[in-house]
């Protein structure tokens, strides 16, 4: 199960810095699974992730709940919310292609916005959940 989240992770990393207005308004391709120290605003960081088993009698399969948090140290929640925008886009219309798995269907489930005092910033999540079978 726990391989079809990795093959995913790739494949929305590879699909967010394939969006060439994502990565514009980010001011290049800042996506990561763990934010480097001293990284300039704006960004994008993963959140948590779930894996379920989401086999049938027949088949085998994984539910995967997956987060993406962008960060922002604009003034307001503009440019938190018009990244999230983005990133929806970037997860849209076949964009997420795994490699070792099918993806059975991959939706923005829910999007949050927060202003987190210790960074002085904006923090955006979109909440993903995607199903996969194995290829």
């Amino acid at each position: 199960m726990n391989a079809a989240a990795l093959d995913l992770q790739e494949a929305v990393v590879t699909a967010l810095r394939g969006h060439e207005a994502l990565v514009s308004a980010l001011g290049g391709q800042k996506i990561h699974d763990l934010t480097p120290a001293a990284l300039p605003f704006p960004y994008i960081t993963f959140g948590r992730t779930e894996v379920y088993d989401w086999s049938a009698d027949q088949s085998e399969g994984s539910e995967i709940l997956f987060s993406l948090h962008v960060w922002s140290k604009h003034r307001g929640r503009r440019e938190a919310l018009q990244l999230i925008d983005l990133v929806a886009e970037a997860l849209d219309e076949g964009r997420v292609v795994p490699t070792r798995h099918h993806l059975v269907t991959c939706t923005p489930d829910a999007t949050e916005v927060r202003y987190d005092e210790d960074l002085d910033a904006f923090e955006g999540a979109v909440h993903v959940r995607a199903l996969m079978e194995p290829a």
